[in-house]
């Protein structure tokens, strides 16, 4: 297996989405059941997301669908601050010594700008979903990431925290690793990817093997 760059997922994977939304939810309605409210924020983002994907509404980017889900969760345009998972940082370098690195997240341009901001996210290259006008798992997202690597899709490894985007990443010939979070969508049964790590320290060293 030969790899020339990594492309990861960033919400979920890297930063803490459903933190960050409870934390803004608990500012705007200390009173509120802010895990209930968090999964109906989460919930109104994916549907929308799918009905998109399906061609049942007309495109809207990430902030827009938040700003919705915000609306109907605390009455306020509240937007969250996501925090990058502890191993993020010291990852991401290692990893970025070795391999080109693209993040390939549904979040808008001017979302994941903040995003990469606030979790100091760094990356050799930022794709937004934003720019194929629809969402992750469309093939259209995932070709962003071969057009900018001009590599073919089989030498990238998409990186996720969720099993429905790493089988949509391999619909599009991707390899793929699982990383284990608490949240996401771990692996079915069924699932067959390349690799599976605890971690991006664990996931550096079974891709160090490769190249020795």
């Amino acid at each position: 297996m030969e790899i020339d760059a990594l492309v990861f997922d960033i919400l979920g994977t890297l930063v803490d989405e459903p933190a960050g939304i409870r934390d803004a939810i608990r500012q705007a309605a200390p009173d509120a059941d802010a895990d209930e409210l968090a999964g109906q924020w989460l919930g109104h983002v994916e549907t929308e997301q799918r009905r998109i994907v399906a061609g049942e509404r007309p495109y809207a980017p990430s902030d827009v669908l938040d700003r919705e889900a915000a609306q109907l969760t605390t009455n306020t345009d509240v937007a969250p601050k996501l925090e990058p998972w502890p191993d993020v940082a010291e990852g991401v370098a290692r990893l970025a010594e070795r391999y080109p690195i693209i993040g390939l997240s549904n979040a808008s341009r001017s979302s994941l700008l903040r995003i990469n901001a606030h979790a100091g996210l760094r990356w050799h290259q930022a794709l937004s979903a934003e720019e194929a006008r629809t969402y992750k798992p469309d093939p259209a997202v995932y070709e962003l990431a071969v057009k900018a690597s001009g590599t073919k899709p089989e030498r990238l490894l998409m990186i996720a925290a969720h099993a429905w985007d790493l089988r949509g990443a391999q619909s599009a010939g991707f390899r793929t690793a699982y990383v284990s979070r608490p949240v996401g969508d771990p692996p079915s049964q069924t699932d067959r990817f390349d690799f599976q790590a605890d971690g991006l320290a664990d996931l550096a060293v079974q891709l160090a093997k490769l190249r020795m």
